[in-house]
């Protein structure tokens, strides 16, 4: 395996390649994936802080709505399952790619009347809260660093270390206004699963652990523990 290039702004998840699980079909996983759709939903809205359970959420991919909750929450999961859905299409078509514009299609149905804007780059400076020394690229920089990095991540020989390291190189970027880690670990399952690896979810039990890791991971840049973490939610679905 080799390094992303340093001027990516992060050191990779340094994994051993016996780490990495046997690949399978590719139908096969988005199978799996599909018949795990509502934890896959429930765990990233969970991540996001929402406060829908998990029947909940079930009873709303359903087709029928839970009362007690905000709009924008019920927007949250919604827009998740969209999300979803359109990346199993993308899979099972063939269609799925690092693109910007896959990359910027997905974000579209995540951030959906959410983000200040969906489906493009962001147009100004953000921060993300909780932070200390991480600053986020200029906005004027994004389009050619996105290429830079797909560039750089095409260097890395292991499809599995190369897709993580996709959610590591969204999210130290933030591309978009809002929705930038969901997004992220669209892209990376989208690649998992064009590979024949089963999607990772990172479980809701996790939170405060994923939170801290990649608060760490925006102060020092370094991707080694976020990396690790994510081998360790494999069988989560």
């Amino acid at each position: 395996m080799r390094n992303l290039e340093q001027a990516l702004g992060f050191v990779p998840a340094d994994l051993e390649e016996s780490l990495c699980p046997v690949p399978s079909e590719t139908r096969r996983v988005v199978f799996r994936a599909k018949k795990a759709l509502v934890g896959l939903v429930y765990d990233a809205a969970a991540l996001e802080g929402s406060p829908y359970t998990f029947p909940e959420v079930h009873t709303l991919l359903d087709g029928y709505t839970v009362g007690g909750h905000r709009l924008e929450d019920e927007r949250l999961v919604l827009n998740l399952r969209d999300a979803w859905t359109l990346l199993f299409s993308l899979v099972l078509s063939d269609q799925f790619s690092w693109s910007q514009e896959t990359y910027c299609t997905l974000h579209a149905k995540v951030a959906f009347e959410e983000a200040l804007t969906w489906g493009t780059f962001r147009n100004e400076a953000v921060s993300v809260a909780g932070t200390t020394a991480y600053v986020a690229p200029p906005w004027q920089t994004l389009s050619a660093r996105y290429q830079e990095g797909i560039d750089s991540l095409a260097t890395i020989d292991h499809p599995f270390i190369r897709s993580l390291n996709f959610f590591l190189f969204g999210a130290i970027n933030q591309f978009f206004f809002d929705g930038n880690k969901r997004t992220a670990r669209l892209m990376m399952n989208g690649a998992l699963m064009t590979h024949g690896y089963d999607a990772i979810s990172i479980p809701a039990a996790r939170r405060s652990e994923f939170n801290l890791k990649m608060l760490r991971f925006y102060d020092h840049r370094d991707g080694t523990d976020m990396g690790n973490f994510l081998v360790q939610c494999i069988s989560s679905i």
